[in-house]
């Protein structure tokens, strides 16, 4: 059973900068795929990043340039760091996880494939 804990959510102002933070037990990370994603209000889950393999970071488009997700071996955590934050990226960013299934960053901008969630940090992006 893998636990998921998020943190470092808040409210900026736009063009200001956050990091996430996803604390994982249960599993180490080279053994679980792991990814952001994120929900504003009344549209749906979306993912942002995903930690593939060393070398390889996937990111949605809009956030290409801007956010940067990296793991931190000495804390077992995942971090995403979001600089030049507009208020479109306010919603609850959540970490995601799963031990079996596709190779990871393959379909990794599809919900269903994990198994394992957090319960989500609130970011907010005032203009």
């Amino acid at each position: 059973q893998v636990q998921l804990v998020e943190s470092g959510g808040g409210s900026v102002p736009a063009g200001g900068s956050l990091t996430l933070s996803c604390e994982a037990s249960g599993h180490t990370y080279s053994s679980i795929c792991i990814a952001w994603f994120r929900q504003a209000p009344g549209k749906e889950r979306e993912g942002v990043a995903v930690f593939a393999s060393e070398g390889d970071t996937r990111y949605t488009d809009s956030v290409k340039g801007r956010f940067t997700i990296s793991k931190d071996h000495a804390k077992n955590t995942l971090n995403l760091q979001m600089n030049r934050l507009a208020p479109a990226a306010s919603a609850v960013y959540y970490c995601a996880a799963y031990t079996i299934g596709p190779r990871c960053g393959i379909l990794w901008q599809d919900s269903q494939v994990y198994e394992y969630w957090g319960q989500g940090t609130q970011v907010t992006v005032s203009s």
